[in-house]
């Protein structure tokens, strides 16, 4: 059942996050007692470093001032990232998981563990055992990341990793850019 409240809130901060380049991906809203609580998921095409979500929040803040949709009572509102444990729903969903692990439950058939490769729009290519496999997006009951601890993860940002210097040679010859305070005097 659709909440009207909620689908209202959409409609208000929908405009302004995807200013920000952020898509909407989800308002909750809960009450305990007299209190309200609202959180609003968003994601973006190479993840959602903290600054933006820190720009949303101010965003999605202002836009539901200016609006109707929570009202003149009190209420708690979160802006969070996507996060793990939401459903692979749309395609967007699989083309921003490119390299992860996938559990993926089929309507009828299997469930499946594999590595997504790509994506389009009707469907996606995993690999599973070593056997790629194309998924319909029709096909799928439920998807979910499967989170791998110590394992590398998909490139979110595009930008390659810093390498960390290595201890060896420390000390032995001063690194580019910064001053070698720490030279030996002669003897």
């Amino acid at each position: 059942m659709a909440d009207p409240q909620a689908d209202t809130v959409r409609d208000e901060v929908a405009g302004p996050l995807a200013a920000l380049g952020l898509d909407l991906e989800a308002v909750e809203l809960s009450r305990s007692g007299t209190r309200r609580f609202l959180r609003i998921a968003v994601d973006a095409d190479g993840g959602v470093p903290l600054d933006l979500i820190t720009d949303a929040t101010r965003v999605v803040s202002a836009a539901l001032d200016d609006g109707t949709a929570m009202g003149e009572q009190p209420y708690t509102l979160e802006v969070t990232s996507r996060g793990l444990d939401r459903p692979l729903t749309e395609p967007r969903h699989w083309r921003r998981n490119v390299g992860r692990l996938v559990a993926v439950t089929l309507h009828d058939g299997p469930a499946v563990t594999g590595r997504v490769v790509g994506s389009d729009d009707t469907g996606v290519e995993i690999t599973v055992k070593g056997q790629q496999r194309r998924i319909a997006y029709a096909d799928v009951a439920r998807a979910l990341v499967t989170p791998e601890l110590g394992a590398p993860t998909a490139p979110t940002t595009g930008r390659p990793k810093q390498q960390k210097p290595s201890a060896k040679g420390r000390g032995s010859a001063p690194r580019p850019g910064r001053p070698d305070h720490h030279r030996e005097k002669d003897a």
